[in-house]
């Protein structure tokens, strides 16, 4: 049975697609079999992994409109070495779509299922919106990776988030759990930044990655070439930073077993 990880933060520009597809390309460069769900219409992922959305003939979409089955949508990452549910603009039709649809909040649970065996992780990278498709992914999940920069706002952020995952635990999913926050864009001279990162670790405790991802061009360049960072320039910080989240992620998966 492979770990599911939703990837989510309601506020947008805070590495959560970076994270994901980095992620994902670490852990398979690790052995793993990976799978990455694009749950967002911006569909950033897919392009990030060197897929076309824009020619893609079935996506996420149809599998939550059971119009296609998983197995047959989902493409693989030449450059990440995994596998992809792709999505694009289409997928903004589907929130609308599924509301008069029986079991709208776990039609991304009930396709995972058939593949499930397939896998060791998942990872859903879900839109920056506590939507009807961030529920299906949390729904999905097994526990919640919330990557977020260390400012003010993302704190304030943070709370909504945080009762979100409570009001979904409480009546879609009982064990779904924060896995953990990763610390993004992490700039060590900004002093703000030193002192929001000390306040999530005395709030958050072992909650928070003890993994930091600094701010890091490769990482910024990496998506223009439709490929994570470990293709890119896998000597970089941010592809070494990543290798490293990708061991923490195991190992804390493997103490809980």
């Amino acid at each position: 049975m492979p770990k599911i990880l939703a990837v989510t933060n309601q506020k947008g520009g805070v590495g959560k697609t970076t994270s994901s597809v980095n992620l994902a390309a670490s852990l398979a460069a690790q052995g793993q079999r990976v799978l990455l769900v694009d749950l967002d219409p911006q569909g950033n992922a897919t392009m990030g992994c060197g897929i076309e959305k824009r020619s893609l003939r079935h996506t996420v979409y149809h599998v939550l409109l059971e119009l296609a089955p998983l197995a047959a949508v989902r493409q693989h990452s030449v450059s990440g070495k995994f596998d992809l549910l792709p999505a694009n603009r289409e997928l903004a039709g589907a929130e609308v779509e599924l509301v008069d649809q029986p079991q709208r909040e776990t039609r991304l649970k009930k396709a995972l299922a058939l593949i499930a065996h397939e896998y060791d992780y998942v990872l859903i990278d879900c839109p920056p919106a506590l939507n009807l498709l961030t529920v299906n992914g949390l729904t999905a999940a097994h526990a919640v990776m919330i990557p977020m920069q260390c400012e003010y706002y993302a704190l304030e952020g943070l709370s909504d988030l945080v009762n979100t995952i409570k009001r979904v635990r409480t009546n879609l999913n009982p064990t779904l759990e924060i896995e953990g926050l990763l610390r993004t864009m992490f700039d060590p001279r900004n002093t703000l930044a030193q002192q929001v990162s000390e306040q999530l670790k005395q709030h958050f405790g072992a909650k928070v990655y003890d993994t930091v991802i600094p701010r890091n061009i490769r990482l910024a360049e990496a998506p223009s070439h439709g490929c994570p960072v470990l293709t890119y320039d896998r000597n970089s910080k941010g592809a070494l930073a990543y290798n490293a989240l990708a061991i923490e992620v195991v190992q804390r998966a493997l103490a809980k077993k």
